[in-house]
């Protein structure tokens, strides 16, 4: 069982991993900057997310605080 789990693991880093190898080869820069700008560009786009989902939760609660249902006119 372990040796079938190296078998695989072995299998994809040698065809797999080599994507940023081949990136780097096509554009003409090291892999090393491929790979560090992937692993940027994902903590961009994750915290772009997050970010956006707070902005839209604040905005709600806002929202809600200042348009609130008054039931008469009395109210104000």
């Amino acid at each position: 069982m372990r040796r079938q789990f190296y078998n695989i693991l072995y299998f994809a880093q040698k065809r797999g991993f080599a994507v940023c190898q081949r990136i780097a080869d096509r554009i003409g820069v090291r892999a090393r900057v491929v790979r560090t700008s992937f692993i940027y560009l994902t903590f961009v786009t994750l915290g772009f997310g997050f970010a956006m989902y707070l902005f839209l939760a604040f905005w709600l609660r806002i929202k809600d605080l200042v348009y609130t249902k008054r039931s008469s006119v009395f109210d104000l």
